[in-house]
């Protein structure tokens, strides 16, 4: 009898966990299973003689409208997630997306560089970086938020706390909960998108590694190669390995470049306005300029082991650190909480209040041309005298 993988067993273990929440959930809500405790009252308790309001449906909020947005936008939210999981698994490990062949010159010497081996032999492998782009931010998160979070308790500074308004003025997520989650969220789908956009360009452009030919392998003297300018475009000529040939059509942009530069952009911004505290002047640009080295690091490796161009690596950057900025400063504020009614209310006095009169006061050179104009008036006015 087969054994069972971890992965599938723990996976096995968590639908029936999710399946027992759903189970319970159930028999609380539409069975008696669960006996009811039957609570007293005092004779003609006021607390209790309020008039009927009516059926739940006539409420102002009734349960259907409440069920839908509280389920509907998770979904949606999900659906968009699962979305781009999806779209990156099919350009990542299927052959969906048909690779753009592109043609080379014979002996062309862009391509001639040596095959430096699989990728689990560089000097960053692709376990590596993935295992640092997904562990380090998530855990520098987490820890940042819960420090924000432990200093707004102990400094009461309940003002600045975020709040997710669910049924009136009541009920909200924990703050600390919240930001995580938007932020890890966030992070994730940008992960996810980069890669995307990676796999995209590679897949357009096709565009040759740098030791293409070690592995393409072509006969010269089957494709009358006699000349160096003459062009060889058929999807025939290389006699290598398929799979191999395939991955070194696919090096534009640099993927390794791209998640490196937006884990480190997305982690560095994060750190530079999350944390305010006295003494990190010099702490803060040492920790993000040393993230951005080390993206910078992992881009050169690429092309210092010939395994990209620099035009892929510096394509993977800015796609990387545009995303990381958009995502940053368009959809997530900087990382700032919400800003306080009282400082609404502050500027909205501020527009409100009436203009004010303010006295005019002459300034120096306006009493200086009075003096001289006061001499001069008596001067004329001594020397008409003594006439």
């Amino acid at each position: 009898m087969p054994v069972p993988s971890p992965l599938t067993s723990m996976l096995y273990f968590q639908m029936v966990i999710m399946a027992g929440t759903v189970m319970l959930a159930y028999y609380f809500e539409y069975t008696d299973t669960f006996t009811v405790n039957v609570q007293g009252f005092f004779c003609y308790e006021g607390a209790y003689r309020k008039p009927y309001p009516g059926p739940e449906d006539r409420s102002a909020v009734p349960p259907v409208l409440l069920y839908s947005l509280t389920a509907g936008v998770p979904v949606l939210v999900m659906v968009i997630m699962a979305g781009t999981v999806m779209l990156a698994y099919y350009f990542e490990y299927t052959d969906t997306f048909t690779v753009n062949v592109q043609g080379f010159f014979c002996y062309e010497g862009a391509y001639r560089k040596p095959y430096p081996g699989p990728e689990d032999r560089s000097a960053v492998p692709p376990v590596l970086l993935y295992s640092l782009t997904a562990g380090v931010p998530v855990l520098v998160i987490i820890v940042g938020e819960t420090a924000v979070f432990c200093l707004q308790l102990a400094t009461k500074d309940f003002e600045n706390q975020e709040k997710t308004i669910l049924t009136g003025d009541c009920c909200y997520i924990n703050p600390l909960v919240r930001r995580t989650i938007r932020f890890l969220g966030i992070y994730a789908f940008g992960l996810f998108a980069t890669d995307i956009f990676v796999n995209a360009g590679q897949v357009v452009t096709g565009n040759l590694a740098p030791h293409f030919l070690a592995l393409c392998k072509p006969n010269y003297t089957a494709l009358g190669c006699k000349q160096y300018t003459q062009f060889i475009s058929g999807v025939h000529a290389c006699t290598g390995n398929p799979d191999l040939i395939m991955k070194a059509r696919k090096t534009f942009p640099s993927k390794e470049a791209a998640l490196s530069i937006y884990a480190a952009m997305y982690l560095a911004m994060y750190i530079t306005n999350t944390v305010k505290a006295r003494g990190t002047r010099l702490a803060k640009p040492v920790l993000c300029l040393g993230l951005m080295c080390l993206a910078f690091l992992t881009g050169i490796n690429r092309v210092a082991e010939y395994r990209n161009h620099w035009s892929d690596v510096i394509a993977g950057f800015v796609i990387g650190i545009s995303i990381a900025v958009f995502l940053v400063v368009c959809v997530v504020n900087n990382f700032r909480g919400r800003q306080p009614e009282h400082e609404h209310s502050h500027l909205d006095n501020l527009t409100q209040m009436p203009m004010i009169s303010i006295p005019r006061v002459e300034s120096p050179l306006e009493k200086s041309a009075s003096f001289c104009a006061n001499i001069k008036d008596r001067l004329l006015s001594e020397i008409s005298y003594w006439e």
